[in-house]
């Protein structure tokens, strides 16, 4: 317990006086060391519904509260500021994004295992929630190479899964945003982030092998899928990859075109026909996805048309928009048995969730950082709300489940098409979504002659791309340790399935951070006071809690042992503490008190104290050097409290 507690504290460094202020009708309880009030219970018990219940009320105050309205749901701040210029930017960047998401949709429904029209089926309703829920005008929802990667090695393929892990991790999403668990994508590293999006991206670019050179690549892992290469290497479809080499040729022509620049590098200095084929080549090199697959697509027409089947093409699309219903939660699977027998599997939803597995940790965990990739590459020094995008993109995908599409989020690829693209406002996701769905209403016969190789090299062109080795160099000059997680976050995830090769790093990003916590700093220092008394000042630089509290205890122990001068501990850094740290403190108190060797602690936080209390009162606290040297000389000030 405490005796003789100040009045006042005075600040070490600045010598000010701090008042500690006590209610007129507060009552000192010594046992349970807290103020209570008059007309409080001690125990609390009988006053637990009221308080309960006037929580409840703060809380839907709290909800419903117009900053809090504002604040979840964005567009309320933003749509009546819209204006004819931001109608103009946001319809010219809809529709530039709109003509790279059609083919990306076809070609990650083909990442994903699924046919082409689920792509597109997940590339509208999303565009369309966001626009009231979304806290950034760069990010355009939709399925991306990681996401389609990940609901591959999830679904395996099966559509009944796909959709129902759409509902999920989009419910998931909700739930961690309502909690606010967005800081969850703090404990994934850079390190760890860039070795999972290398390794991701080699995958998916291995997985494209299947339609470039008409290959088998089975596998869920990456060893796998060359195995499966290399054993059907003569099965090799020339056509076919002679076309595909050329298109991913002709793509990263494209591309380059789009950052070529005519005449003065400032636009007010150009001339017409400068900015003219400026302009050209940037809309070119912006849509060359979109460009070429209508040219492929005529060029297969023209073939077919002509009885020349040289080239394996995409088939069939199913024409018109989905049917919207609830997703499935249970799926019949019908197969023909070796005898010719029709054999029908039923699976239950709780079996469908089992078989989805780590994937519904992993992808709304992966969706949340690629979203936050996004916001923060356009944020312009703006703050970025993680709990918002969790709530968005969860939405989002909720939505999606109901059109039958996997689920999407935004990608850092047309969030840059989007912002270089003149973007206002997130109403740009409209124009976006209506264009995928003109698509689907009236552009589907057309898709059947897309040749395969033309997709896969949309795909590779892109991911190749996304191979993150510009991150090791400076990552070697920095802190040559952090590429421990990120090596062996690629490494695990190229042997493993995707989803938990990233579950390895992020363990292994936290024993990094354990460790670090297990492992403060402490300065030690002999120092002397006015009338040269010495004694160690120890210091360490953080909270004490279970993992550091038995290093630290050894480090105090270990320099008190050699020698008998009084250790004096400085606690200014130290803003928490919990049961384990109380528990060893109360040991040291005692070793030093059995050697006769005086310990005490300076500046102690008062909460911090009151943790080391509930173990053992026998604490001596300094708030101030003139007192520590008159405690050192032996003779006690009344600034010293005994706990």
């Amino acid at each position: 317990m405490r005796s003789d507690q100040p009045a006042q504290q005075r600040n070490n460094s600045s010598g000010s006086e701090v008042s500690l202020e006590i209610p007129p009708n507060a009552i000192y309880n010594t046992s349970r060391d807290c103020i209570v009030q008059d007309g409080d219970s001690a125990d609390g018990g009988s006053n637990c519904c009221t308080k309960t219940t006037d929580w409840l009320k703060q809380t839907s105050a709290n909800i419903f509260r117009k900053k809090t309205l504002y604040k979840r749901l964005p567009i309320l701040t933003w749509l009546p500021k819209y204006n004819r210029n931001d109608f103009v930017g946001d319809l010219m960047a809809g529709i530039t994004v709109g003509l790279t998401v059609i083919p990306q949709g076809l070609a990650y429904a083909g990442i994903a295992g699924l046919d082409l029209q689920y792509g597109l089926y997940g590339c509208f309703m999303g565009c369309f929630i966001y626009i009231f829920l979304g806290s950034s005008k760069d990010v355009p929802v939709g399925p991306t190479a990681i996401s389609a990667l990940l609901t591959f090695q999830t679904a395996h393929g099966v559509w009944q899964k796909a959709v129902l892990l759409t509902f999920l991790t989009g419910v998931i999403e909700i739930c961690m945003g309502v909690f606010r668990l967005g800081f969850l994508i703090d404990f994934v590293s850079g390190p760890v982030s860039a070795g999972f999006t290398s390794a991701g991206s080699l995958i998916i670019f291995t997985s494209q092998l299947k339609d470039l050179l008409g290959v088998n690549t089975k596998g869920d892992t990456f060893v796998d899928m060359w195995i499966s290469v290399f054993s059907d290497l003569h099965n090799i479809s020339w056509n076919d990859a002679g076309l595909g080499v050329a298109c991913i040729v002709v793509l990263l022509s494209m591309r380059a075109m789009a950052s070529m620049s005519f005449g003065p590098k400032e636009g007010k200095e150009k001339t017409f026909c400068q900015k003219f084929w400026s302009g050209l080549f940037w809309v070119v090199g912006t849509s060359r996805n979109a460009v070429l697959i209508i040219t492929t697509s005529a060029i297969g027409y023209y073939l077919l048309s002509s009885d020349i089947n040289i080239f394996r093409m995409v088939g069939y699309v199913p024409e018109g928009l989905p049917k919207f219903s609830l997703p499935p939660f249970s799926m019949t699977t019908v197969t023909n048995s070796t005898s010719g027998d029709i054999i029908e599997e039923y699976e239950s939803f709780g079996q469908m969730v089992s078989s989805l597995g780590s994937g519904l940790i992993v992808v709304p965990l992966i969706a949340l950082l690629e979203n936050m990739a996004v916001v923060q590459a356009f944020a312009n020094g703006k703050p970025c709300d993680a709990t918002q995008e969790l709530i968005a993109v969860g939405v989002c995908n909720v939505a999606n489940s109901f059109a039958q599409g996997f689920r999407g989020n935004g990608g850092i690829a047309r969030g840059a098409v989007l912002n270089s693209s003149g973007v206002r406002t997130q109403m740009s996701n409209i124009y976006t979504g209506l264009i995928v769905i003109v698509a689907l209403l009236y552009l589907t016969p057309a898709f059947y002659y897309i040749p395969k190789a033309a997709l896969a090299a949309v795909i590779m062109a892109a991911v190749i791309f996304m191979i993150q080795y510009r991150v090791v160099k400076p990552m070697w000059r920095s802190k040559k340790s952090d590429l421990i997680p990120g090596l062996a976050t690629f490494i695990a995830c190229l042997v493993l399935p995707l989803q938990l090769g990233i579950l390895v790093g992020i363990g292994i990003n936290i024993v990094f951070i354990l460790y670090h916590a297990a492992r403060p700093k402490l300065r030690v220092e002999t120092l002397c006071t006015s009338n040269d008394i010495k004694y160690i000042m120890l210091t360490p630089d953080r909270c004490l809690i279970f993992p550091s509290v038995e290093f630290v205890r050894n480090v105090i122990t270990k320099h008190g042992r050699k020698t008998t001068l009084p250790v004096v501990i400085d606690c200014t850094h130290i803003y928490g503490a919990d049961y384990t740290a109380a528990k060893v403190v109360s040991t040291m108190i005692d070793d030093f008190e059995n050697r006769q060797q005086k310990l005490y602690f300076y500046n102690l936080q008062p909460r911090v104290a009151e943790v080391f209390e509930g173990i053992n009162n026998n604490l001596e606290v300094i708030y101030d050097m003139n007192s520590l040297e008159l405690m050192l000389s032996g003779k006690e000030d009344h600034t010293t409290s005994k706990l």
